[in-house]
């Protein structure tokens, strides 16, 4: 188990409207904002997206599996931001709803808002954190500077 420690640093609540992408805007808020790593907490609905359900088979490295939702969905989740290569890098689960059908797994290329999509993103300061590649699992991981032994 790897770790790092820090402090909550500042918090912003954040307000995407109908028709923007929500992924891409969050993306360029944290850039803006120059946020280099935090949680994000985010809810709304969205007219469309795609999520990944998980892999096709248990195996290493995964095979994702993805679902593409229309429609009006309603969306709660959470996500994590840590320096990646290119900058920041989010990494974002939801949990979306339709009627009397759900789906949770993680946000992935487009998540066109319907209405509004809230979210609050709080920084975290002292956090020693990469996501990198992972060679043997095949997807990006978060490191830290420290094991618990």
């Amino acid at each position: 188990m790897q770790y790092s420690e820090g402090q909550v640093g500042r918090v912003f609540s954040v307000r995407i409207d109908d028709g923007e992408d929500f992924i891409r805007e969050i993306e360029r808020f944290v850039a803006a904002m120059n946020i280099q790593s935090g949680m994000i907490h985010f809810l709304g609905a969205v007219r469309s997206a795609k999520i990944v359900t998980g892999p096709k088979e248990p195996v290493i490295p995964p095979s994702p599996r993805g679902e593409e939702i229309f429609g009006g969905w309603e969306l709660l989740g959470v996500g994590t931001i840590y320096p990646g290569e290119e900058g920041p890098s989010i990494h974002m689960h939801t949990a979306a709803g339709k009627g009397i059908r759900s789906l949770a797994g993680c946000l992935r290329e487009k998540a066109e808002v319907y209405v509004v999509v809230e979210a609050v993103i709080m920084e975290f300061l002292g956090i020693s954190a990469r996501r990198l590649p992972d060679e043997e699992i095949g997807v990006d991981l978060p490191v830290f500077d420290r094991v618990l032994p």
